[in-house]
């Protein structure tokens, strides 16, 4: 199988991620975030460096995604092809940081792309408020986010909801993660292992 954790910055993917691996003995997959060579210059810069960002993610995902589909084991994935497309490109382009000809050459090559890949099994959609997502970006330090600006969070989650609920073919569980801690509460942790214990493993699995 092929889970997926999505999620804004700073909703908790990666922390669930290595939670559910260790609860299931998945695999788990990361997104290439600490060794990304235009990370912090996108960040610096976002109009300069926003086609060379996505087009490495991009490029990155979609050889994940095709190692994940030859894979014999479960593998559990911080973050998809398709919110990295629907959400985080397009956020770039609505936000004028991405011209529209740098636009229409991303989405056909990820169309080409389309051809090779088939939806995962389940994406596990984190909901958090604005909020919850500062507090733990503020948590977590990393130097390059701490100059992410609050309109750009609200553009990005307006993006996910589109993505998740009018855009994505595949099953979805949403968790609202605003009041949950799980990875100091094992009794949260546990909320989200019965749903998903629930949809892949109950009366009708996957």
């Amino acid at each position: 199988m092929h889970i997926v954790i999505a999620g804004n910055i700073g909703s908790g993917k990666t922390t669930l991620t290595n939670l559910l691996a260790r609860h299931y003995d998945w695999e788990p997959k990361f997104e290439a975030v600490s060794y990304n060579p235009y990370l912090e210059d996108y960040y610096r810069d976002i109009k300069r460096w926003a086609f060379n960002l996505e087009v490495y993610f991009l490029k990155e995902r979609f050889k994940d995604t095709l190692a994940i589909a030859q894979s014999k084991r479960t593998v559990i994935q911080d973050r998809s092809i398709f919110e990295g497309v629907h959400v985080f490109a397009r956020n770039n382009w609505q936000m004028g940081q991405l011209s529209d000809r740098d636009y229409d050459t991303y989405l056909e090559l990820f169309e080409q792309m389309l051809t090779q890949l088939r939806v995962p099994d389940l994406m596990i959609y984190l909901r958090a408020d604005i909020a919850h997502l500062v507090e733990n970006i503020q948590k977590r330090g990393r130097d390059y986010e701490q100059t992410i600006q609050i309109e750009y969070l609200q553009g990005l989650n307006q993006l996910y909801e589109e993505f998740v609920y009018e855009k994505y073919p595949g099953r979805v569980l949403t968790i609202d993660v605003n009041r949950l801690d799980y990875l100091h509460r094992p009794e949260d942790l546990k909320i989200i292992i019965d749903k998903i214990d629930t949809l892949i493993f109950g009366l009708f699995p996957m």
